[in-house]
């Protein structure tokens, strides 16, 4: 039953933008509107066995969200003019934001697509076509509040370009730290209770290049007042730990960083799912 209503009302929820129809024919080489639309459910499938998250249920997987971030310019200016720039995806799912990155100019070898299930980034190869051997972009799976993949360490200092690393040899983030210049973090940190944010917002500062405009970028369910909210983000009847604009901002330029060496903009933006009006926070921290 379960099967009949994945293939039969799900799929009725498949639908690609004028945009995304473009990168995906040119990312898989499949110009057939429904030849791609087949092979799009085939791997969605194969994803679903792996997690039925909603975001695969829904197709959310398919979205260019980080090319939609108004620091989405910043982000591929790092990659062209910074020597040796590196863009962190993680909590990535397929790495389409990576993969989009890469398309629009920042240099592949130099992007890290990490997810907490690596049967995710396998399909990621699946989906777009590639193998390991023809997209050099790297991924790297891991759990962040796992010590061996991602410990705290202090917001470096260092301005001083580092130099460059074999990313094809990483088996955790550990070795990069200091060393990222922007950091993909959409849909994320609404994940997790608000202790569980702070530990992670510290561990991403800890990777953080000191050198003026790396960034730290996402969006997630916020609100008015910090506290739990009630979202259908993740089914009916869910509740998460959602930040304001004002603790969010005090979180990063106070708590995790020193005040004054970050600059962070957020806004709420408001939408609706299944009937259920809720606040979507868009954010960056950008280094001073």
């Amino acid at each position: 039953m379960l099967s009949l209503l994945f293939q039969v009302y799900y799929t009725s929820l498949y639908s690609l933008s004028s945009k995304q129809a473009e990168f995906f024919k040119a990312q898989t080489g499949i110009d057939d509107d429904e030849d791609l639309k087949k092979h799009i459910l085939e791997v969605q499938a194969k994803a679903y066995k792996v997690a039925p998250y909603p975001c695969i249920r829904t197709f959310v997987f398919l979205g260019l969200n980080l090319s939609d971030l108004s620091v989405y310019e910043h982000i591929i200016k790092l990659g062209r003019e910074r020597p040796d720039a590196l863009l962190l995806d993680i909590g990535c799912c397929f790495g389409t934001d990576a993969r989009k990155a890469a398309a629009d100019g920042f240099p592949a070898k130099n992007i890290i697509a990490s997810d907490v299930l690596d049967g995710f980034l396998q399909l990621s190869h699946e989906l777009f076509k590639t193998t390991p051997a023809s997209y050099p972009g790297c991924h790297i799976p891991g759990d962040v509040f796992d010590p061996e993949f991602l410990t705290i360490a202090a917001p470096s200092g260092d301005v001083s370009p580092a130099p460059a690393i074999d990313l094809s040899s990483l088996k955790s983030l550990n070795p990069l730290h200091g060393r990222i210049s922007a950091i993909n973090a959409i849909s994320f940190f609404h994940l997790f209770n608000e202790e569980k944010q702070l530990h992670v917002a510290r561990a991403f500062a800890g990777l953080l290049s000191a050198q003026p405009g790396s960034v730290i970028c996402g969006y997630h369910v916020g609100a008015l007042e910090k506290g739990m909210v009630n979202t259908s983000v993740a089914g009916p009847d869910n509740w998460l730990f959602a930040h304001s604009p004002q603790s969010w901002s005090s979180l990063w330029d106070e708590e995790v960083f020193e005040k004054g060496s970050v600059k962070v903009e957020a806004e709420l933006v408001e939408f609706a799912t299944r009937g259920v009006r809720s606040c979507l926070m868009k954010w960056s921290v950008v280094r001073l």
